[in-house]
């Protein structure tokens, strides 16, 4: 019996830990976009964008606004948006989008998670090559009729359309166009009123890398070990 109770416990723990840092994230998204745009959800994309993703993560409505309030007061946290490159075991590509308002430590930490997991931090642009930076929403698939949706985005700069799971592992439609169609596309699917369950821009491999499962393990354990970070946003990867 102790041990089922220790294994609840330590599950719980882990949907927190996973909770807390979905909200950090979505927090920080907040938080620039409000800076960049303005804290009215109307007159700027981005934060309705960020919105989106909050209710994606079940995030409660008083602390998205919370979060906003905070982000347009005085001495509001200032989070900037950068990238970091490098190579995970097995020469699997690796993009780090990280949201920090210190990048000195979030480079030294990024760089100890690829040196302790047998990586390598690569300099900017030396896999980035490898992936396309593109526009990407998930909406949900309630009364879309999909061969209609995708001939009606073409002309907003869709690319592909497809099948896929939400942040919560819910059935969702995924569409995909370049990301300087991002604005198009994001007008078209709101214009329509569809349910968007979330959106940003995503780095999708060119390439993917097939590998045995104790390798890609290996590779997956690296790609853990960054997400725990708290200035990591979110880890990009052409591991098949």
């Amino acid at each position: 019996m102790g041990r089922i109770f220790e294994t609840r416990k330590h599950t719980m723990f882990a949907r927190w830990d996973k909770m807390s840092k979905a909200f950090t994230r979505v927090g920080k998204e907040i938080a620039m976009a409000v800076k960049a745009g303005g804290a009215s959800p109307d007159g700027n994309p981005a934060l309705r964008r960020a919105i989106q993703n909050a209710r994606s993560v079940n995030m409660p409505k008083d602390k998205v606004e919370a979060a906003i309030k905070k982000a347009s007061g005085d001495g509001a946290e200032s989070y900037d948006e950068v990238f970091y490159e490098g190579y995970a075991p097995h020469g699997v590509a690796v993009m780090v989008e990280t949201a920090t308002d210190n990048p000195t430590r979030t480079v030294a930490n990024v760089r100890v998670c690829f040196n302790k997991k047998n990586g390598n931090l690569g300099t900017s642009g030396s896999v980035a090559f490898q992936f396309n930076r593109m526009a990407v929403f998930r909406l949900d698939p309630e009364g879309i009729d999909q061969e209609e949706l995708e001939l009606e985005l073409i002309d907003h700069g869709l690319e592909e359309m497809g099948e896929g799971e939400g942040e919560k592992g819910e059935p969702v439609i995924v569409v995909r166009g370049q990301f300087n169609d991002f604005g198009s596309l994001q007008k078209a699917i709101e214009d329509r009123g569809l349910t968007v369950i979330s959106s940003g821009a995503e780095y999708v491999p060119t390439t993917t890398v097939d590998l045995p499962e104790d390798q890609a393990n290996e590779v997956l354990e690296l790609i853990d070990r960054l997400e725990q970070d708290d200035d990591v946003q979110r880890v990009f990867h052409n591991l098949a």
